[in-house]
């Protein structure tokens, strides 16, 4: 018996996939649980449409990450930190900096999770890549000055 799962079921499968089971398992373990539901039209249309919906959203998620990466790819983002009399500076400039700075200039929201890049500590200009989505990355550059 075919069947759609409504809960996620310990070695059969997660909620939302259709799986064939034994009629009596699906009649006297998962119907009376509410574990799943037997398959039908009107089930086949709402996977459909559910699948249909998920496929778009992710589409409209790496369409929005790869605008956000025209953006940013290869732009220069400008930091002031303070240092001492070597250029060393205070402290260290973090992700969560650049994240804000990012969204400040560029007016691209990014995680400070996202962004990868080596330690800065010194004046100069360092390169940071930003990933956007599991299909897109950007890469930065970095200038911190006073």
């Amino acid at each position: 018996m075919e069947v759609l799962l409504k809960a996620d079921v310990k070695g059969l499968g997660k909620a939302g996939e259709k799986v064939n089971v034994s009629d009596g398992y699906a009649r006297n373990f998962l119907f009376p649980r509410n574990l799943a539901a037997q398959m039908n039209a009107q089930l086949v249309t709402e996977l459909k449409n559910r699948e249909s919906a998920a496929a778009h959203k992710a589409a409209e998620e790496l369409r929005a990450a790869q605008e956000a990466a025209a953006k940013l790819d290869g732009k220069t983002l400008k930091l002031a930190a303070k240092a001492g009399q070597n250029g060393k500076l205070f402290g260290s400039v973090t992700s969560k900096e650049i994240a804000e700075g990012i969204s400040a200039s560029f007016g691209v929201a990014v995680d400070k999770r996202k962004i990868s890049s080596e330690d800065i500590k010194n004046f100069g200009t360092y390169e940071a890549q930003v990933k956007l989505h599991a299909q897109v990355t950007a890469k930065i550059f970095v200038m911190v000055g006073e």
